[in-house]
């Protein structure tokens, strides 16, 4: 008898082992479609979005990241903070991802807290504009295509940007007529975000719940949003302002995903017509 109850529990360590790693390495890729008033030459249009890797590496050197990034052929990758942890922050191994990923598509990043908590962020900052990445904390950059044009807005961390509805005031003057794109670390804000009219938002920080209860898509706890969050994942619509809201890629303190896989996210812009 304690010879089964021993084998039993082997057998149940290692299906509970099995099932963590699962849960923490077994890369998701959500696609998504926008549906909207966008410029005619920008339908069909392809984001993937990046969200708190927090110096995880996937497999060896990223590839099972890189390939699936691959396989989505997006025109534009988005990263919307907390590539770093401040934890175990290591700037060489966000780095080397960078490098692959601006080979695959243009890529614009604005920072998570863990970036300003990690007392590297200068650093990281300095090589990521030299591998040609484009940063856009408190900025726009402007994506033209065949005469049509759309605006991608950043805003810093709030960690470091107590202004920051301010800032996305002045960002999104004179956007009115203009379809716009805002990429920020916090899915909290989304009033915030609504009030100012932004068409479509990127955000992560919630790591989806970290925890998550099946078959009620509910979250256990995010950052600044306290137990039983209200933005852990997927697409929200207030007062006509889409928010997406990535599960992410990594951990921080609390060591393991749930019921929550690590998800990159893909979102096709399609015509309303369409």
């Amino acid at each position: 008898m304690k010879y089964k109850k021993t084998i039993g529990c082997i057998c149940g360590g290692l299906l509970l082992g099995a099932f963590l790693y699962w849960q923490n390495n077994g890369l998701m890729l959500t696609k998504m479609t926008y549906r909207g008033d966008i410029p005619a030459s920008f339908n069909g249009y392809k984001i993937l979005q990046v969200a708190d890797l927090q110096n995880k590496i996937f497999g060896k050197n990223q590839e099972p990241l890189l390939r699936k990034i691959e396989q989505s052929s997006p025109d534009i990758i988005v990263l919307t903070g907390d590539l770093l942890d401040r934890n175990r922050t290591d700037v060489d191994v966000a780095m080397d991802f960078i490098k692959e990923i601006v080979d695959i598509a243009p890529v614009y990043f604005v920072s998570g807290n863990h970036e300003h908590q990690s007392g590297e962020w200068e650093r990281l900052a300095d090589e990521m504009v030299a591998a040609g990445v484009t940063i856009l904390d408190n900025g726009k950059s402007i994506i033209q295509r065949n005469g049509d044009t759309i605006t991608v807005l950043g805003l810093a961390d709030k960690k470091v940007n107590l202004y920051y509805d301010k800032i996305l005031h002045t960002l999104m003057a004179g956007q009115e007529d203009c379809f716009n794109i805002l990429l920020s670390h916090r899915p909290e804000l989304f009033e915030t975000y609504a009030a100012e009219g932004v068409d479509l938002v990127f955000t992560g920080h919630a790591h989806g719940g970290q925890i998550r209860i099946p078959f009620l898509k509910q979250g256990i706890f995010a950052p600044h949003q306290g137990f039983f969050p209200q933005y852990t994942e997927g697409m929200h619509e207030k007062d006509g302002t889409v928010m997406v809201v990535s599960r992410g890629l990594g951990n921080s303190t609390f060591p393991f995903r749930i019921f929550n896989r690590p998800e990159l996210i893909e979102v096709t812009l399609a015509a309303e017509k369409e």
